[in-house]
């Protein structure tokens, strides 16, 4: 492993004007002595930024016969775009996870045999820090190294053997966003082994659906407004798509005169929908995460005081659906057990990760396979509420119920090269 290093009429346009201006690629891997026009074919030469901004980034150039995990970036301006991958080598079997951005999860051990290849087709969302001219989302310091706000699409391919044959990268702007606001229970996770269900979502729907993630670890609803994400997301959002919001986590911890759930936590609730609304966006509430605290009896103790209470209030006297994920959460960690569910969570003995030399004990953030799972427990909520984009899950997504959550010994996941073992900022 290595470590890792109010919106106008105008800002619309400008947001349509790059979609239109967006240029198409397409990426042959293959080794090919000659493709067709309009293709560019990729060497170990073709490292990031080279002539025409892209190339291999961050680790070297895959070599013949390798199987180490690699990553390919491409300068494109924001918004949606369409990929096409084909996956497979002519000399030899593959098993390959894609993920694009942050660690946002889209193609998971997709096996191949020699000689075999695979096409399959997704939409990522990218985006950078401008807003509008002279203007920019205020980041934090430890962002400013995230592969989610910066000019480039970057693809990580990894797995026990990833094989990649070609590559296409077309923007697209007639497909269903969902934005995501919220914490560190949401956002993209930058390093193992941290993740969240914000990142894990993306792999389970087809290319009709597109998840933008704008969360960020130690968010509250007013920071998020503050910081210009809200406001960022609303110069990509078009009439019908939707914002997820889940807080409660970090809002919980502001305390004092005019503060608390029913105060400005809903107040600022009020200002995600009424904004949403009048962009043509449909908002939605999350209620957040449990945290995992049991009392004697093994039962899950309410940490979140009256703010999972408060988000339904507003939900109710404003007519937004409501994913109950604190609800779900609870029975999931309730039908794992005190113990073993453990293994949802960031709990690593001292020397599992380089240079961690204390034990991971974190009972709010989950490792890479409690989020793969509370990603399900949404698709559920999605389900009840049955938002018309449901139709959308791939055909290998499984009905799955909380009470009855898939083994942790069944659960594959390849680790991304970049390992950082340090506590997330807030929740």
């Amino acid at each position: 492993m290595k470590t890792k290093r109010f919106l106008n009429i105008g800002l619309a346009g400008l947001f349509l004007a790059n979609v239109a201006y967006a240029q198409s690629y397409q990426f042959d891997f293959s080794e090919k002595k000659k493709v067709e026009k309009g293709v560019i074919q990729i060497s170990s030469d073709s490292i990031y930024p080279c002539e025409g901004g892209y190339g291999y980034d961050f680790l070297p150039a895959p070599v013949k016969k390798s199987n180490e995990p690699f990553f390919f970036s491409v300068d494109v301006p924001d918004g949606n775009y369409l990929v096409t991958v084909t996956l497979g080598n002519a000399r030899k079997a593959g098993s390959t996870t894609v993920r694009a951005e942050s660690r946002r999860l889209f193609l998971e051990n997709i096996s191949t045999r020699k000689g075999e290849f695979l096409t399959y087709r997704f939409t990522v969302n990218k985006r950078n820090t401008i807003i509008s001219d002279g203007e920019k989302v205020q980041i934090k310091e430890r962002e400013k190294n995230k592969l989610n706000w910066d000019d480039k699409l970057t693809f990580e391919f990894n797995g026990d053997a990833p094989c990649v044959a070609s590559l296409k990268i077309e923007p697209v702007n007639d497909v269903v966003t969902v934005f995501l606001a919220g914490n560190s229970t949401v956002v993209d996770q930058d390093n193992e082994p941290w993740a969240s269900w914000g990142q894990m979502i993306p792999r389970f729907f087809d290319e009709h659906v597109c998840f933008a993630n704008y969360a960020e670890s130690g968010e509250r609803a007013d920071t998020f407004i503050k910081a210009g994400r809200l406001k960022k997301a609303l110069t990509q959002m078009k009439e019908g798509d939707y914002m997820f919001i889940e807080f409660g986590h970090n809002d919980q911890k502001l305390k004092g005169p005019g503060k608390g759930a029913y105060y400005s936590f809903a107040s600022n609730l009020k200002y995600f929908v009424d904004v949403v609304r009048a962009k043509g966006g449909i908002p939605v509430f999350v209620t957040p995460t449990q945290r995992r605290s049991f009392d004697n009896s093994g039962k899950i103790q309410e940490t979140h005081e009256d703010y999972p209470d408060a988000m339904r209030w507003v939900a109710q006297r404003e007519g937004v659906q409501v994913i109950e994920l604190h609800d779900m959460t609870r029975v999931f960690y309730e039908a794992m057990g005190v113990e073993p569910s453990k293994k949802a969570f960031v709990h690593y003995p001292a020397g599992t990760y380089p240079n961690q030399t204390k034990a991971l004990a974190d009972n709010t953030h989950f490792n890479p396979y409690g989020a793969y799972e509370i990603a399900k427990c949404v698709i559920e909520g999605i389900k009840q509420l049955n938002l018309p984009w449901v139709k959308y899950l791939r055909d290998d997504y499984h009905p799955f119920n909380p009470a009855s959550p898939d083994k942790v010994d069944t659960f594959k996941w390849n680790e991304s090269p970049f390992t950082e073992i340090e506590k997330p900022d807030g929740n």
